[in-house]
């Protein structure tokens, strides 16, 4: 990601994911806590299941438990 000037953060809509952000950014939360990240680049959550909100922790990927996306799990023989 790029942005034209230093002022100008790039976003980008990751599909079925969050939401990255150039940083460092700052987010103000709905009860107007403002919290900092100094990434590189900052993964804001769109899906609203992340317990680290506003920030992704990838709750959003579906989970598949050994065994049922058709291969064998551990223990199975």
């Amino acid at each position: 990601m790029t942005s034209p000037t230093d002022e100008t953060p790039d976003l980008v809509f990751v599909d079925g994911g969050p939401l990255l952000v150039r940083g460092p950014v700052v987010v103000e939360l709905p009860d107007g806590r403002r919290v900092r990240s100094d990434r590189p680049v900052s993964a804001l959550c769109v899906c609203r299941r992340s317990r680290r909100a506003p920030f992704c922790d990838t709750s959003h990927r579906t989970r598949v438990r050994a065994g049922d996306d058709g291969r064998p799990g551990e223990g199975a023989r």
